[in-house]
């Protein structure tokens, strides 16, 4: 998707006698902290600030020099406009890296602006393929794309679902109308029939006027391009509607958040994806939950996993190259391989991550449940 931004910025401390120069490496973090899915942004947040914590925690040294990580914060309120300014914030700041944004909204024009700065970037959530399709030498992502993840929601829902009929809608954002495109591609191919395609906002929570048209397609499963922050308030008009379609959505829906806000409106019927592993199934999953856990009191939601691994990869770069700045460090960037918490890190020529997965879940028991 779904648009955090870690920025690198670093200021060299001189000093004398028996005490080494020190660097301190500013890390930003820009994220939706406010809004509909200030959640999302502030779990992309924490992950970012977990792996600056362990990595001063353990003592860094780049080029012979000790590094202090800090981690700044902005908000991007998820609103493209807002993330380029930030954008060209962080460039005139003089930033060595970027880990961000969280949606493929306001990462794709942000991306343009780090480019021409010569900065590059890694986004743990952005899915829209445009992202690593504009040639950006410095740009990455470490979560599959929905080239990948369309794919398999789309042949799901035929092969699995049984379904004939397939009504979608998307929130008309980057991420949401990317994924509903190329779920409805793999569904065509599959032998479904898109009886209705609609589309909505991201900040809307009224849904009747396109579900009553959708119920008079008689649809057999109903797909949601979007966030959370839709598909819960969604699912509960569907049910009030008396439509009994399967409903399916893609990882901006696949959160504990989505459970609260969806209610007694969830049930069997109700699954998504996930592009990735699911946490308990990811290398460092177990671990990364309870260190998560105890140092901010609250639930993994989604994307800090890939924050965190976004995060360290810059740091492993650096170390690498022996600097922190981009001409030197970039090209350990794309040759990079390290065991993560979300897997095997490392990058393709375009930028996508190697070994990208798609997992699907339904709603059993209370919890979304890897199928």
């Amino acid at each position: 998707m779904k648009k955090t931004i870690v920025a690198l910025a670093v200021m060299g401390l001189g000093f004398t006698g028996a005490h080494a120069q020190e660097m301190v490496v500013k890390i930003g973090n820009v994220a939706p902290l406010t809004g509909t899915i200030a959640h999302l942004g502030k779990d992309n947040e924490n992950g970012a600030r977990l792996a600056v914590e362990e990595a001063n925690a353990k003592g860094v040294t780049i080029g012979g020099k000790k590094v202090k990580f800090e981690l700044v914060g902005e908000d991007d309120q998820a609103d493209p406009r807002t993330g380029t300014t930030v954008a060209q914030r962080l460039v005139d700041a003089g930033v060595k890296g970027v880990v961000g944004h969280l949606n493929s909204g306001t990462t794709i024009p942000a991306s343009r602006i780090y480019d021409q700065g010569g900065i590059p970037m890694i986004s743990p959530s952005a899915t829209n393929p445009k992202l690593t399709q504009q040639g950006y030498k410095g740009v990455f992502r470490t979560i599959a794309n929905d080239v990948q993840q369309g794919s398999v929601l789309g042949k799901f829902m035929v092969a699995d679902l049984g379904a004939k009929k397939v009504a979608i809608i998307d929130d008309r954002t980057a991420y949401g109308q990317g994924l509903a495109d190329e779920t409805e591609k793999a569904a065509k191919a599959g032998g479904a029939q898109i009886v209705a395609r609609e589309f909505t906002t991201d900040k809307a929570t009224d849904f009747n006027a396109i579900l009553t048209k959708i119920r008079a397609t008689a649809p057999d499963v109903i797909f949601f391009g979007g966030m959370d922050a839709q598909a819960g308030p969604m699912l509960r008009q569907l049910k009030q509607l008396g439509i009994s379609a399967k409903f399916l959505t893609g990882d901006g829906g696949c959160s504990p958040e989505m459970i609260k806000l969806g209610g007694e409106a969830l049930s069997s019927s109700a699954y998504c994806s996930m592009a990735g592993l699911p946490l308990d199934k990811m290398p460092g999953g177990a671990d990364f939950r309870e260190r998560y856990k105890k140092r901010f009191n609250t639930d993994v939601q989604i994307y800090s996993p890939y924050a965190y691994d976004a995060t360290n990869a810059f740091i492993n770069a650096m170390e690498k190259a022996g600097s922190v700045e981009a001409a030197k460090y970039l090209p350990e960037l794309k040759k990079i391989s390290f065991p993560g918490v979300t897997g095997n890190v490392a990058f393709d020529d375009k930028g996508d991550i190697k070994e990208g997965s798609v997992t699907l879940y339904q709603f059993k028991d209370g919890n979304w449940v890897a199928m």
